[in-house]
């Protein structure tokens, strides 16, 4: 029997390290592209906006926050994970509608993070995550002005921020139905909204949740309105550099995870339904198209 046992022990003693063998042959993961660049420096970049208000903005101390902003914060979660280093610096930049494809490309920042429309025209120089917003382009005008739709603003001043996508929809439909309109660009969001105010434009066109977002923080309720059908639709999503399919596979995973812990439904209530952190209130249900979009993603209301 002592004979055998030392046989048996003989016998562990030559299967344990060819077990310990086959571990190590086991093919380490790769990093490559954002997530490579993210592991060697140790932080991630953000793009913010200013004024994209619930979206992306900042409040009176200058902090960056809003829905996009929890959705990339989410997301750099999961590429600590991934790359297995949880504390990961956040570097947090800001871009505007002109800035933030150059800004992506470049590699100031590895996510966009503010109120961009995934389209066709754009997915040729970048990449998107799944939709997390729907909206679409419309009109803020005074109330008491008489402009209920575009029809009537033939001779009268809108303005438009320049480098979006409410830009192109307004000059096509000018060009397509000779509305004669008198189209103006402004910087950014806020600097839109402050030529009505200043009554140098009559109307900002531009997605309608951030226009129901710039009266909200003006409190300008009983000033402005917003009007008419929409002239565009704007899905909107978080943006990344493209051909980078370990980011893409990654940021489409955190939105599954985020669906199906019902905490993608949680983040869209902090900031459209509920009162924000900065006090505002919007109390924007979610629209049919958002619900079928995270229904896909996991969301099982």
């Amino acid at each position: 029997m002592k004979r055998m046992g030392l046989i048996v022990l003989a016998g562990a003693l030559v299967v344990a390290p060819r077990v310990g063998a086959q571990e190590q042959e086991q093919p380490v993961k790769q990093l490559a592209g954002t997530l490579k660049k993210i592991e060697s420096s140790g932080a991630v970049a953000l793009g913010y906006r200013e004024a994209s208000f619930p979206l992306s903005y900042v409040d009176r101390g200058g902090n960056p926050l809003g829905y996009s902003l929890d959705i990339c914060r989410a997301i750099v979660e999961e590429i600590g994970r991934e790359i297995d280093r949880p504390h990961i610096r956040t570097e947090l930049v800001l871009v505007t509608s002109e800035t933030r494809i150059q800004a992506l490309l470049s590699g100031k920042i590895d996510l966009e993070c503010g109120s961009t429309t995934n389209n066709v025209e754009r997915q040729k120089q970048v990449a998107f995550s799944p939709i997390m917003y729907v909206t679409g382009t419309k009109l803020m005008v005074r109330r008491g002005s008489g402009i209920a739709s575009y029809r009537d603003l033939a001779g009268k001043v809108t303005v438009v921020t320049a480098g979006t996508t409410n830009e192109q929809a307004l000059k096509r439909l000018d060009e397509k139905q000779k509305l004669g309109l008198k189209l103006v660009s402004a910087s950014d969001h806020e600097a839109s909204y402050a030529m009505v105010a200043d009554r140098k434009a009559d109307a900002f066109a531009t997605d309608d949740v951030l226009l129901y977002g710039l009266i909200a923080r003006h409190q300008a309720q009983r000033e402005f309105i917003v009007v008419g059908d929409f002239l565009s639709y704007d899905p909107y999503g978080i943006m990344f550099r493209k051909d980078d399919p370990q980011l893409a596979d990654l940021v489409t995973a955190t939105f599954r995870q985020l669906a199906e812990s019902r905490d993608l439904l949680e983040i869209y209530h902090r900031w459209f339904v509920r009162r924000t952190p900065t006090g505002e209130r919007l109390n924007l249900p979610m629209n049919a198209q958002l619900e079928e979009t995270f229904r896909v993603l996991g969301l099982d209301e």
